[in-house]
């Protein structure tokens, strides 16, 4: 009988375990595969849709259907005008929202152009599918399992509800769509005078049934757009997905794994480039199912970045509900950035722009900047001020290194004694250098501490001229006009003089742009290496001789604000090493030592054979 009792209750307790599994467990994530499965179904259907010209096209303009079933137009232009659209006009951005889909695909950055010349067209962001580099933004609703909703999709053609027609930062606009089935459903867009729009999505249920829908939405990219593929910047598919923190994505990555899902989450999602970006968010806070994916379509790679929200709405019968969203979709402006994550709570939404591992620097040092350029106007001229603010405040540090390299140049005759004298006995020669430092109080490695602590604040700045918005087409004082791009001018043309561009040569070419300023940056870099003492060894020697060389060439194609930085930080570690040598008692010959470097050295007599 007790063994009876035991098997019933031993049955009874599985029965509740696989029960429980299967309803608090197994059931949800079913549901939500359903769910993402039901996104990817209705996006194949709107890319499908557009393989009927009709579907898209306006009377007198065709679309050619390309080898995957979708339209494709010659130019951006020709698949804007292929729908009936809603014109977007703000300070910021113009474009339009396409009434075939309701999609953002149409978006324009009025204040920033793709070159320093006035006239050159404006930055484009967004793309309608069918175009070359699509790129674009959409909301929507997906049925609960098994539900047999009719919801909108990419081919849906709304209207235009009310009497504005145009989207600007005080007047929204609203479209509709009845499917006919006792749905009737609502996309109001909304956007500021930034670039954050404001979708707020209803449905009005004129029926008598309950209906369950999951807010979804998207970024779809077609084709792989070029990147720096540069380490200091990530430029790619990536997000804020709560305890997921911050996943970046490369475009290749996508390609490798296909699919990358991150479930019972929250945060943002979307694109970044290096000075553009676009994100979907919901509300803060707000559980989500995120997906980043890629697949090939046999005529475009086809990257998006999703979410389905976790808790549906349920609209009931003869009642109204309404969901609200956000798309970020503009320029990477850290103010506007910052300001949306406070007013909104859009969790970590300042990692749009990528600082970088010392973003404990990166950020005061961008602060910083800004607060002089509002001061001097000129973003040059702040980062001169920078220089200068740096080495006061390392000035204590530099100080000490410079006295014992005053100390180093002081014993300087009893170092060469002692190499004369021990020339053959090198381990012997060095025990007598060491002694010597003991007795001065020298410390051999000092001299390298001005150098070491530059090299963090150098990589700071640079990632700040290389990410920051601010920098791009700033200009300097004569021929540099854009402190974010490498100096213009080129010695191995004479400076244009000579129409031929030596960078295209192979192997070497990448070597052969050099312009003025990386010039100056690597003579003052030799100029003061002829403050140091030279080194005993000649082989370390021969390498100090070569670096001022070595970092002309490489800092040839950086941005011209760094090289300017370096040629003044040079200069005024220059003033400061002879001024402190001078006040240590140090003789300081720097003509004579710049003289020295260009006389012909004597040749050492050789022993005669006896």
């Amino acid at each position: 009988m007790t063994d009876n009792r035991n098997i019933i209750l031993a049955i009874v307790l599985s029965m509740i375990v696989l029960f429980g599994w299967q309803f608090f467990v197994a059931g949800p994530q079913l549901e939500r595969a359903q769910q993402q499965a039901q996104i990817a179904a209705e996006q194949a259907q709107s890319e499908a849709a557009l393989a009927t010209p009709a579907a898209n096209a306006q009377p007198g303009v065709a679309g050619a259907p390309a080898p995957d079933g979708t339209v494709s137009f010659p130019d951006r232009a020709a698949a804007i005008a292929a729908s009936p659209r809603v014109t977007i006009n703000t300070e910021d951005l113009e474009g339009s929202i396409n009434l075939t889909g309701a999609r953002l695909d149409d978006l324009e950055l009025k204040q920033y152009r793709e070159t320093v010349d006035p006239d050159s067209p404006i930055i484009t962001l967004l793309t309608p599918a069918g175009a070359p580099n699509a790129y674009f933004a959409e909301q929507g609703w997906v049925p609960a399992a098994g539900a047999n909703v009719a919801v909108p999709t990419g081919q849906t053609v709304w209207s235009v509800e009310g009497e504005n027609t145009t989207l600007t930062a005080a007047t929204p606009v609203t479209l509709a769509w009845d499917n006919g089935a006792g749905l009737i459903f609502r996309r109001t867009f909304a956007v500021d005078e930034h670039y954050l729009f404001t979708v707020t999505q209803t449905v009005e249920n004129v029926g008598t049934s309950d209906v369950a829908l999951f807010p979804y939405a998207r970024i779809a990219r077609h084709g792989t757009p070029k990147v720096a593929n540069f380490f200091i910047q990530h430029e790619g598919p990536h997000g804020v997905l709560g305890s997921n923190n911050l996943v970046s994505k490369k475009y290749s990555d996508l390609q490798n794994d296909q699919q990358v899902r991150f479930d019972n989450t929250s945060g943002w999602l979307g694109f970044s480039d290096k000075y553009w970006a676009t994100a979907v968010l919901p509300k803060a806070g707000e559980q989500i199912n995120a997906l980043f994916s890629w697949k090939n379509t046999g005529s475009y790679d086809d990257y998006q970045t999703s979410f389905v929200e976790t808790t549906p709405v349920v609209v009931a019968g003869g009642q109204t509900a309404t969901h609200e969203s956000y798309v970020f979709a503009g320029a990477k402006e850290e103010s506007v950035i910052s300001s949306y994550e406070q007013q909104y709570g859009f969790d970590r939404l300042e990692l749009l722009i990528d600082w970088g591992w010392l973003h404990f620097i990166t950020k005061p040092m961008y602060y910083l900047l800004t607060f002089l350029y509002g001061i001097l106007g000129n973003f040059g001229l702040a980062i001169l001020a920078v220089t200068v603010i740096v080495k006061a405040l390392f000035f204590p540090l530099a100080s000490r290194s410079y006295a014992s390299m005053a100390a180093m140049r002081r014993v300087q005759p009893e170092m060469k004694a002692i190499q004369e004298r021990l020339k053959d006995d090198r381990p012997a020669q060095q025990q007598a250098m060491m002694e010597l430092y003991k007795k001065e109080k020298i410390n051999p490695l000092s001299g390298c501490w001005p150098i070491l602590i530059q090299i963090p604040v150098f990589f700071a700045l640079y990632t700040v001229i290389f990410i920051s918005l601010d920098m791009r087409h700033a200009p300097f004082f004569g021929w540099i006009q854009d402190l974010a791009a490498p100096d213009p001018t080129n010695i191995f043309t004479l400076f244009g003089l000579i129409p031929w561009d030596p960078t295209v040569l192979p192997i070497i070419g990448g070597f052969l742009h050099l312009g003025i300023w990386p010039v100056i940056m690597g003579i003052t870099m030799w100029v003061q290496m002829k403050l140091n003492p030279p080194p005993p060894d000649p082989t370390q020697a021969m390498i100090f001789n070569w670096m001022p060389v070595i970092f002309t060439f490489m800092l040839g194609t950086f941005p011209a604000g760094l090289v300017i930085y370096w040629a003044w930080n040079n200069t005024l570690s220059v003033t400061q090493q002879w001024f402190i040598m001078k006040r240590h008692g140090a003789e300081v010959n720097l003509l004579g030592n710049i003289l020295d470097s260009f006389r012909r050295k004597p040749k050492t007599a050789e022993p005669t054979k006896s």
